[in-house]
């Protein structure tokens, strides 16, 4: 990509640098953990069979007697369950289903924007990511605008510690914090459940719909298991889009040119701009894997075993900025880069292999539908947006982003 067609060029553009976190070497071992900023290699260890889900808290969390959620199954059990979602999730699908309900309530967000002339953006975005995911999962049945109340508390909420987490020898003290955290997030939980989540079962039970929900009822699922999905389905579908969302709108106010090449192309152009955003600053920042085989990968042209048994965290800020495969000046926003064959514009910031992204097509349907409509405004940020960090994850969070209408433009 020569930089004469790059609209953001000549310096760092990327938002969120994690605290102390690097962009290389390519792999190295911390400690016993694997830490692999390669993309090749990383794809390679997605894609392995030889490996189990380890983010998100899994290998400390006990499900008991429950099925567990989509997230953290592996296996067998994993491929005939995606298999079995995917139909909710395909371009077409969203493109026949979901997109007239996009653009109703986008309308009617921005609508109510111009009549108050000042937004909290990350509060907007909350509520139309809501409205939108739940139309797919099937949370239909309450109040949308009290559901993303709900939500935001419950993702609001600090985890418990964990036994991993844990002093060895626990405190008084921190035997009642673990105690106070964990029933913080169980309220919000079950008033998820009552509110939200148990109507919609009771009416797919009456009637079943096209949506997750209908699904799971008829897999067998009980109704804890069904909430558990639903808060699955929520951070995946509701949170990160009201991240990037944010992260596209402050990239684009700060980028006059950027945001001209966006509302001036047609969808594939302004596709293209989203994943390069995106690509830039991945939502998630970190996913990992432990290896139930020893896995060879290949990093500057030399082999690599990484053996069975092994931690590996997979920094997805970095793979996707590999010069090897983003080419030059990776962290510039160059939308249009030249990469190599079955490697996507957003590189790895959907993830890859047998839990990639379902909603890939979803989210950047939906962020366009909103944007296109906000940016054509005459908007500035009236804030310095600032971020924080979701540790779980090394994920970002932006906040402080409000917008103002210039009345007189």
């Amino acid at each position: 990509m020569s930089q004469s067609t790059c609209p953001v060029s000549g310096e760092n553009r990327r938002k969120t640098n994690y605290p102390g976190e690097k962009l290389e070497p390519a792999v190295e071992v911390v400690d016993g953990v694997w830490h692999v900023r390669d993309m090749a290699a990383a794809r390679e260890v997605l894609r392995s069979r030889n490996t189990t889900q380890a983010g998100f808290n899994v290998e400390t969390i006990n499900m008991g007697w429950l099925r567990p959620p989509i997230l953290f199954s592996d296996g067998e059990p994993h491929r005939t369950q995606r298999a079995a979602i995917a139909r909710y999730f395909a371009p077409k699908t969203v493109a026949r289903n979901y997109h007239e309900l996009m653009e109703g309530y986008a309308e009617q967000l921005v609508d109510e924007f111009r009549a108050s002339g000042s937004v909290d953006l990350s509060q907007l975005s909350l509520r139309y990511s809501v409205v939108v995911a739940a139309q797919v999962v099937g949370l239909t049945n309450s109040d949308y605008e009290k559901m993303a109340r709900r939500l935001e508390r419950f993702f609001d909420t600090p985890v418990a510690p964990t036994q991993a987490t844990r002093p060895a020898t626990a405190t008084l003290r921190s035997r009642f914090e673990t105690l106070r955290v964990s029933t913080a997030g169980q309220l919000p939980m079950l008033s998820f459940h009552l509110h939200d989540v148990r109507p919609a079962i009771k009416a797919r039970r009456k009637q079943p719909q096209s949506d997750v929900i209908s699904h799971l009822i008829e897999a067998g699922y009980s109704e804890l298991e069904i909430m558990i999905e639903c808060i699955t389905y929520g951070a995946a579908g509701m949170v990160t889009t009201r991240e990037f969302i944010g992260m596209a709108t402050w990239q684009m106010l700060e980028h006059d040119e950027l945001r001209a090449r966006y509302l001036a192309g047609d969808k594939a152009d302004r596709h293209l701009v989203l994943h390069e955003i995106l690509r830039l600053d991945p939502i998630v920042g970190h996913l990992l894997r432990r290896t139930t085989a020893p896995i060879d990968v290949v990093v500057d042209g030399e082999q690599v075993t990484i053996p069975a048994g092994s931690l590996v965290d997979l920094y997805i800020r970095g793979t996707n900025a590999d010069p090897k495969v983003v080419g030059e000046a990776p962290l510039d926003l160059c939308p249009g880069r030249e990469l190599p064959p079955r490697v996507g514009a957003e590189v790895m910031s959907f993830g890859d292999g047998a839990h990639k992204c379902p909603g890939n097509s979803l989210a950047i349907q939906e962020a366009d539908v909103l944007l296109q409509r906000l940016l054509r405004l005459p908007i500035r940020l009236a804030t310095r947006p600032t971020i924080a960090w979701d540790e779980l994850i090394k994920g970002y969070e932006v906040r402080n982003i409000r917008l103002v209408l210039d009345r007189d433009a």
